[in-house]
């Protein structure tokens, strides 16, 4: 592969903020786009070459053949593109993390189902290189007019993201968007070059609290303490199973196992789903009396799931258990998912 920026490439990365940036009063200073929730991949094409690389610039390229397939068919001979992968939940009406985290399997013969049963598509929002052009010392205004044109038709598996400059449909975004599975905002300076590595960008998130019933834990593999909490909602046909909180410090994974262990009911422990990424994983985990409350902070829901793993934030002595109800989060109203991709600029 001999392009003018090669792999590895370092993405360029966003700062979080509270509000989508405002665009100064003497003119625009932001290009604004969807925040996607996928896997950053930077795609890499020389010809009939194709590497998808990934944030830490591991190569993505033998999860994904259904998209390298596409980067031949749908993108230019020569270029780096910027972008993230996705898969759509199967009546495609938004991302689901849950199918896509499934894709990056070891066994190869379940790559090859998976990318038949749940393919992946590809959104791009920057182009690093063009034919003999190196773009990563352009600016993004340039970039993106560049990634328009010479994008210009690409799919079904390929997109341009769309974007505008005006704040206030970026503020609509934020909260229409979510409804098809997106993520938030990105906001770009429009006179800033391509710098790896660097948090150029500003992100906007969706954060959210939630109250729930601590229903068991894991013990931590490799250090002293607990692994993870995990967490239940009471709901109308019993306590769904919600996810897990896992940053904790050591002193407070010692400190938890304690606490949590004096909780233990005496059942066997229980056993999850399985480990997608080492099947001789030991993913059993110990009940406990479904009496501890604790709030957490959260993105978004996948079904009856956290998107994410949350955020543990404290405990909540004063919430009575069975008042931790599914019910209690905030849905967002769906939104199409063809909507967000229908239109490059706005």
């Amino acid at each position: 592969m001999d392009l003018p920026v090669n792999p590895p490439v370092s993405p360029m990365l966003a700062r979080a903020a509270a509000a989508v940036p405002d665009q100064p009063a003497d003119g625009p200073a932001w290009l604004y786009e969807p925040k996607w929730d996928g896997f950053r991949c930077i795609v890499f094409r020389d010809g009939e070459e194709v590497v998808l690389g990934s944030r830490t610039a591991k190569p993505l390229t033998r999860y994904f053949p259904e998209v390298e397939d596409a980067v031949r068919a749908e993108l230019p001979q020569r270029c780096v593109v910027d972008g993230e992968l996705f898969v759509p939940q199967p009546d495609g009406g938004r991302l689901s993390w849950e199918l896509l985290s499934q894709r990056v399997h070891p066994a190869r013969s379940r790559v090859e189902e998976l990318s038949r049963r749940t393919p992946a598509q590809f959104v791009a929002f920057d182009l690093l290189a063009l034919g003999a052009d190196d773009l990563t010392g352009a600016g993004t205004a340039e970039r993106r007019a560049r990634l328009v044109e010479a994008l210009a038709g690409c799919g079904p598996v390929t997109h341009v993201t769309t974007a505008t400059r005006d704040a206030a449909v970026a503020a609509g975004w934020f909260t229409t968007f979510e409804g098809a599975g997106l993520d938030g905002v990105v906001a770009k300076p429009l006179d800033a070059p391509y710098e790896q590595g660097r948090r150029v960008m500003t992100k906007v998130k969706h954060r959210r609290t939630a109250d729930c019933v601590v229903v068991g834990y894991r013990p931590h593999k490799s250090l002293p303490g607990v692994g993870s909490v995990l967490l239940g909602l009471h709901a109308d046909d019993g306590v769904a199973f919600v996810g897990g909180a896992t940053a904790f410090t050591a002193q407070r994974r010692v400190e938890l196992l304690e606490q949590l262990a004096a909780l233990r009911t005496g059942d066997e422990p229980a056993r999850g789903e399985g480990n997608r990424w080492n099947a001789r994983r030991d993913d059993a985990w110990i009940p406990v009396r479904r009496e501890l409350v604790c709030e957490v902070e959260y993105d978004q829901l996948e079904g009856r799931r956290f998107r994410h793993n949350p955020r543990f934030l404290r405990w909540r002595p004063d919430k009575p258990p069975e008042q931790c109800r599914l019910d209690q989060l905030d849905v967002p109203a769906d939104h199409d998912l063809a909507d967000v991709l229908s239109g490059a600029s706005r």
